[in-house]
């Protein structure tokens, strides 16, 4: 743990997050077709990434090291990790929620920890259509659903 970095990281993703807040205000409150607005994922999300800012902020400031160590980066997940996320975007509303947040998910799971795949295989299919289904049936939200070649609509 580099508490330097982490503390100048904390305070610029509390910003973010701040800044995500306040622009989810700005967002229209409804969308057609849906009960639940445009503004309350981002509202949520920056209310989370501020909070999860501050807890960071406020461990670097407990916990002060009194060895340096010098941490190896890990470039090569961190690529990993960006380039799925980018994909995870651009291909959401082709292969829609479901699949691409599952395959995001296993291609995560598998690059910061390998092996126990039926482990990362529950998770991820449990965890983005648990999301999908509490999203778009209780809080009638709009999600990109199955693609039609799988028979989605």
């Amino acid at each position: 743990m580099n508490t330097t970095f982490d503390r100048y990281a904390g305070i610029v993703f509390f910003a973010i997050g701040l800044t995500f807040m306040i622009g989810s205000l700005g967002i229209s409150t409804s969308a057609y077709g849906s009960n639940v607005g445009a503004n309350i994922f981002p509202m949520i999300l920056g209310a989370f990434l501020s909070l999860m800012s501050f807890r960071l902020i406020y461990e670097t400031f407990r916990k002060q090291r009194t060895e340096k160590s010098k941490e190896n980066l890990d470039y090569k997940r961190f690529i990993i990790i960006f380039i799925a996320a980018v994909l995870y975007a651009y291909f959401l509303e082709d292969i829609g929620f479901v699949i691409s947040t599952f395959l995001f998910l296993m291609i995560g799971f598998q690059t910061m920890h390998k092996g126990r795949v039926w482990v990362s295989l529950v998770i991820a299919g449990s965890f983005s259509y648990v999301v999908y289904y509490l999203y778009v049936h209780l809080l009638d939200g709009s999600l990109p659903g199955f693609p039609t070649w799988l028979g989605g609509a």
